[in-house]
């Protein structure tokens, strides 16, 4: 598949929060994640995102409400899967209120938890392993909702997790629609991973290269490693059944290269962010609070028309 060929329109309709100093995080004027609250939940942004890495690693607002029952207009309900390095906590401060106050049932799980995750970062024990907890979780949904299917947001490891469960674990039969921020579906450059690691030593928690070995979730994540290679060992294309978003960012230094982000098969709609909004950098880790990224998920989400455009404002983090 050609460059044009993915970046093209959708044929039919189908972030990991930012990380600074220790000091903004004694420093961040953000109040604590919100509970149950009469009205709209608030959206988070990157000061609630740093305050809710440490205190609220579990929680974020708008997910997780066990007595939700989905509506005949949003009869799936939402399963939202965070990037490497990071939890439901701090990666959907934007998205999970955005969703529930749109009358969706929301829910967002941690993954691949380790003794050396503290609690917080996620994405550092095998894929498989995490794949598998993924399984349950939907399971735990599905049995909470009674909901057949349910939809899948997941950003960078996040979207490649889910396309584990999908491919290689009949996941696929319990998906309607998937949307991929930044996936790492089929790996990257070690670099990437490692430089991420590197820029968030400065929290506490990651590490970068020296553990990096430690770590199976991130060396899977290489294009060479043999979790990327047995992922697509049957075929390139995505199984059939679920229609397919997939929205990355040129200026992603993490994935790389941005265009190996692209997936093929039915019903598939790879978006370029610059090709919406020219303006826009945010990063790999800026999607989780890029507006636009926001709205074309819903879009996607709610089956909108193909030819949606977002209104270019409300950029995400530049930083990686």
């Amino acid at each position: 598949m050609s460059g044009n060929e993915w970046s093209a329109r959708r044929p039919r309709t189908g972030a990991t929060a930012a990380a600074v100093a220790a000091a903004a995080l004694l420093t961040c004027a953000a109040a604590p994640a919100q509970a149950a609250e009469q009205g709209p939940l608030r959206e988070g942004g990157v000061g609630q995102a740093l305050w809710n890495y440490v205190t609220s690693p579990g929680a974020v607002a708008g997910a997780n409400d066990w007595s939700c029952r989905p509506s005949a207009e949003h009869p799936d309900p939402v399963v939202m899967l965070p990037g490497t390095f990071f939890n439901i906590g701090a990666n959907f401060v934007k998205a999970a209120p955005r969703l529930k106050n749109e009358g969706y049932c929301v829910y967002a799980m941690n993954y691949g938890f380790t003794p050396f995750s503290f609690g917080r970062v996620g994405g550092l024990g095998s894929n498989k392993d995490s794949a598998a907890q993924l399984d349950a979780f939907v399971a735990k949904v599905q049995q909470a909702t009674g909901a057949k299917k349910v939809d899948i947001v997941g950003h960078s490891l996040g979207g490649s997790v889910a396309m584990w469960w999908m491919k290689k674990m009949d996941g696929a039969a319990k998906v309607d629609r998937y949307v991929g921020w930044a996936p790492s579906s089929h790996g990257t450059d070690l670099n990437g991973i490692v430089d991420l690691g590197n820029n968030l030593r400065v929290m506490g928690f990651v590490t970068g290269l020296s553990n990096a070995a430690r770590f199976p979730g991130v060396i899977e994540q290489t294009d060479t490693s043999d979790y990327t290679t047995q992922m697509w060992a049957d075929g390139d294309t995505v199984p059939k059944g679920p229609r397919y978003t997939v929205i990355m960012t040129k200026t992603d230094t993490v994935v790389t290269p941005y265009a190996t982000q692209a997936l093929e098969g039915e019903d598939v709609d790879n978006i370029v962010l610059q090709d919406e909004c020219p303006d826009d950098r945010a990063g790999h880790m800026g999607l989780f609070n890029d507006d636009p990224t926001l709205q074309m998920t819903m879009n996607a989400l709610a089956d909108g028309p193909a030819d949606f455009r977002p209104v270019c404002r409300g950029y995400g983090m530049q930083w990686l």
